[in-house]
């Protein structure tokens, strides 16, 4: 876990569990704590002993919160329930808002922060042969804003031909061949999974201009809403 001074405007906790990654966020007058970390199907078990752990390090209660911030998506089916679910039991207990941040946006927003690269193509491995994607763009406030929508779809579908800026996500590295010929394309290999730290600039904004939700209104973004499951030859 680490920690960093940060704007003491809003505070807030954030948390991501929609893939492989763990993350999660504490803002608490002007100071920063943030953990991150690759834990596949142990999110469930790790999760609230982590908020507790962040929590106990800032010398801190939920109550003293203005805002919980959550992944909703898209990732595993199980890990957005679990970022979405656990967000709702923790603003059930404290009555507070709650703001869901999208898991390509999340590491657009880090491309943008750590290599000021201002078009950014995110794109997670969907598994079953597809991908899920999403364009950002750099907006006026410094967050980096969808262009068009979020898309699950096979990477032969995609379309990047005049593109120009740069991809992150673990869609890329599965699928490599995708970006192959695309000269305006800069592939960032260190960006591959969501980290919650970068959740932070659109949890503020949600925060400010007074774009949350209750709890019993937040929602999960799959983006893959259905699942055709292929039968094995013989067994149709």
């Amino acid at each position: 876990m680490s920690n960093t001074a940060t704007n003491p405007a809003v505070n807030f906790l954030a948390l991501d569990a929609s893939t492989e990654a763990l993350s999660l966020v504490l803002t608490i007058n002007g100071q920063t704590y943030s953990h991150f970390e690759e834990c596949p199907q142990q999110h469930s078990q790790k999760i609230l002993p982590l908020v507790d752990a962040l929590l106990e390090k800032a010398n801190c209660r939920l109550q003293d919160l203005d805002v919980i911030g959550f992944g909703q998506g898209p990732g595993s089916f199980t890990g957005v329930r679990i970022s979405v679910a656990i967000a709702q039991g923790l603003a059930y207990a404290c009555n507070l808002p709650l703001v869901g941040v999208s898991t390509l946006q999340m590491m657009a927003q880090q491309a943008y922060q750590e290599t000021g690269a201002t078009e950014v193509f995110s794109a997670i491995d969907a598994r079953m042969g597809e991908i899920y994607y999403a364009q950002y763009k750099l907006a006026a406030d410094s967050t980096m804003e969808l262009v068009g929508k979020e898309q699950v779809l096979k990477p032969d579908n995609l379309d990047l031909n005049n593109k120009q800026g740069v991809a992150v996500g673990t869609g890329w590295q599965t699928y490599p061949e995708t970006l192959q010929g695309i000269a305006g394309m800069t592939l960032n290999n260190d960006i591959t999974l969501p980290n919650a730290l970068y959740m932070s600039a659109s949890v503020i904004k949600g925060f400010v201009h007074n774009q949350t939700v209750e709890a019993a209104q937040a929602q999960p973004k799959y983006v893959r809403d259905t699942v055709t499951w292929k039968k094995l030859p013989g067994r149709e």
